[in-house]
């Protein structure tokens, strides 16, 4: 088993609490956009937009990959978005994470800020479509890696 290290530096364990997701069959680009949306948000207010995205009743905005994305009138000020369900359902597993960390810890949920949610491309594995003539053209499937850390606000 490979060990993952975290991309947050400078780590205090009494203030900080972390969870990661590794190797999610989820889309890299989309859970790049899910996390931004939810940094600096805290727990709770988090939970339920996710659980909105996920029962698409609230957008997640699209800024870096937006293109041929549809736009959503809900959005003030950058109207690209989507609703990426799989993505947030994953994240809110996460997110659990996160919070049963914390409950651990005897920090108080309440007041838990996300102040580092990010989400990269992990392993490759590749996948065969059969074409013309007998031949086949590879296509990869991404997996994705899930961070998120929280901070007690006081």
């Amino acid at each position: 088993m490979p060990q993952f290290g975290y991309s947050f530096q400078g780590f205090d364990s009494s203030v900080h609490v972390r969870a990661s997701g590794r190797e999610v069959d989820i889309s890299p680009k989309k859970a790049r956009e899910v996390c931004n949306a939810i940094k600096g948000l805290f727990i709770p207010q988090a939970r339920k937009y996710l659980e909105e995205v996920a029962d698409m009743k609230r957008p997640v905005p699209f800024r870096r990959y937006k293109l041929k994305r549809g736009h959503r009138k809900e959005l003030q000020g950058f109207p690209a978005g989507g609703y990426p369900k799989k993505v947030a359902e994953a994240v809110l597993v996460v997110l659990d994470n996160l919070q049963n960390n914390a409950e651990h810890k005897g920090l108080n949920i309440e007041r838990m800020k996300i102040i580092h949610a990010s989400a990269y491309p992990g392993r490759r594995l590749p996948r065969y479509k059969p074409r013309a003539f007998g031949r086949s053209s590879p296509s990869m499937r991404v997996f994705s890696h899930i961070e998120l850390v929280g901070k007690e606000v006081f």
